[in-house]
């Protein structure tokens, strides 16, 4: 790894895990909670997961696991160009969604419905939990046991209640200090992803079309350069073409600015980016190209009838599960059985969200299908 830059995360000054072990013998302390990350059931689960589309609406879809693995690719070549820690930049990207619902968007608004007089369901303080409790691979300790780095750029988002909760990992939300910069870079990493190759399967399922994308600043400068330098080039290849250049696009801004703006504030160090407000950042005519985006999509895809009609199902399908579970526990699988005597609603929760789409649809046919078992 290249010499870091001194306000980026270094191992040597690292807070720890919670449970202390020998030190890896061939690999940096981050490298080990990215393999940890890699190896766990809940990574797994992630390519049968929704980003947009269902999984069997078709083979090319991103899933939550390709979404996880192009963020990952997109935050280390951030972490690289800024002299972060990398290691710890994947390490965060590829765990961020572990804690999902199936279904996406929509089978966490469903499960935090449920859930609604039981504390809530939000899926970064989930993504923690699974890291924390309820991965089972280590005789010494529940969990991945990950570093303090990792799991606080796991958290994005924390009420103030929750972040009481959660000690020493949560009082930056109370205190209104700040995060790594990997956490921070990692977070818009994943913005990044998401927009851009949301465009990508929109248009390839056909609920979007370039037609409509010519009303989106960003799409309609990078498609006018792909057709000034590729005058024959048309198709998948067109749009990939694009698609990658607004993402180099946005990378590069966002490397620029955030260098900007830590050149502005004086940064020298770790404990000046926690004091600091947030550094990594677009620029002012990027963010409002992206904010524009993130509009199109929502209005032109998101709330499509046909994404609509699906999520709808979702919806249902989570509801209908976690009412069965609450009803009667003993349909829950022994593991979960042992876990709702302590906090049933809860451990009802880490079962269904820890559900691939497809298998929450065959739980759902089992319990509610007559002639199926």
């Amino acid at each position: 790894m290249a010499e870091l830059a001194p306000y980026a995360v270094s191992e040597a000054r690292s807070k720890g895990r919670r449970h202390p072990e020998p030190t890896p013998a061939a690999r940096s302390e981050f490298q080990r909670d990215r393999d940890r990350v890699v190896h766990s059931t809940a990574f797994r689960r992630l390519e049968y997961k929704t980003q947009v589309f269902v999984n069997h609406e078709g083979d090319l879809f991103r899933t939550r696991l390709t979404h996880s693995i192009e963020v990952a690719q997109i935050a280390r070549t951030l972490a690289r160009a800024m002299q972060l820690n990398e290691d710890l930049a994947e390490a965060i990207a590829l765990a961020h969604d572990l804690g999902h619902t199936p279904f996406g968007h929509a089978g966490q608004d469903a499960l935090n419905a449920c859930m609604r007089e039981h504390g809530g369901f939000e899926h970064n303080l989930q993504s923690l939990r699974t890291v924390d409790l309820l991965e089972e691979r280590y005789g010494a300790f529940d969990g991945l046991n990950l570093t303090y780095e990792t799991r606080e750029g796991i958290l994005k988002h924390c009420a103030p209640k929750k972040a009481y909760e959660l000690g020493e990992l949560g009082r930056r939300f109370i205190e209104g200090t700040q995060p790594s910069l990997e956490a921070q870079l990692c977070n818009l990493a994943d913005e990044i992803g998401y927009n851009n190759h949301d465009v990508d399967d929109g248009l390839r399922s056909g609920l979007i079309t370039l037609e409509q994308l010519e009303e989106v600043g960003i799409w309609v400068r990078h498609v006018t350069e792909v057709r000034r330098a590729f005058p024959q080039v048309g198709g998948r290849r067109l749009i990939h073409e694009t698609v990658r250049r607004m993402i180099n696009s946005l990378a590069v801004d966002l490397i620029e600015e955030t260098r900007s703006n830590i050149s502005e504030v004086g940064v020298a160090s770790i404990e000046d980016v926690r004091k600091t407000s947030p550094l990594a950042a677009f620029s002012a005519g990027m963010h409002a190209e992206h904010k524009e985006l993130k509009h199109f999509l929502r209005i032109n895809l998101y709330q499509h009838y046909q994404v609509l009609r699906m999520t709808n199902k979702a919806r249902r399908i989570i509801s209908d599960l976690f009412g069965a579970f609450m009803e009667d526990p003993r349909l829950l699988p022994p593991q979960y059985q042992q876990m709702a005597k302590a906090d049933k609603p809860r451990a009802i929760a880490d079962y269904v969200a820890g559900m691939t789409d497809r298998y929450a649809i065959r739980e759902h046919r089992r319990l509610f299908a007559v002639g199926e078992i």
